[in-house]
């Protein structure tokens, strides 16, 4: 399985939809992640997935780009599949107390 590389925001000050480095809107973020928009504004609405604010007299909801990737990083540690320590294929296994074998 090949990895998929996550296509990097607009960073130059005069491009459409770049807010600057660090921040990024919505939409921008939804791309960042592979994801539509409006699947951003119902986990903002339901309080999951990454972490946003409102800034500014408008109220923009914007994503820092370095929450966004610690984000992902967490995403993929809690994932069995990535994180070989949460496999159940490497967990010891595990007898139920007070159970008796009748031999």
């Amino acid at each position: 399985m090949t990895a998929r590389l996550l296509p990097v925001p607009s960073t130059a000050p005069d491009a459409p939809g770049a807010v600057g480095k660090a921040f990024l809107n919505v939409r921008d973020a939804a791309e960042y992640l592979g994801l539509s928009p409006q699947t951003l504004y119902v986990w903002r609405h339901r309080r999951q997935g990454p972490p946003s604010f409102r800034m500014g007299q408008r109220g923009r909801v914007m994503y820092r780009l370095q929450a966004l990737e610690a984000w992902v990083q967490e995403q993929e540690q809690a994932d069995s599949r990535s994180n070989t320590a949460l496999s159940p294929l490497s967990a010891a296994s595990q007898h139920r107390s007070g159970y008796t074998t009748s031999a």
